[in-house]
């Protein structure tokens, strides 16, 4: 569960920061279905998976 969390953190990050670092036409084809709904569906989606990640991450930390 720690790797799915810490894939899934870096995951949301990359979606979340990638508008930003990336030129203004490039797009990714596997996040264009979250714009179906809007900016703040897009935006609610990519924080909780960065958030799910992070709490995966965190919770399995010290277990083997």
């Amino acid at each position: 569960m720690r790797e799915l969390g810490i894939f899934l953190f870096f995951a949301g990050l990359l979606a979340i920061l990638a508008p930003y670092l990336l030129p203004a036409n490039f797009r990714f084809p596997l996040l264009d279905w979250i714009y179906n709904w809007g900016p703040t569906v897009a935006w609610a989606i990519k924080g909780g998976i960065t958030a799910l990640g992070l709490i995966l991450w965190l919770s399995f930390k010290n277990r083997n």
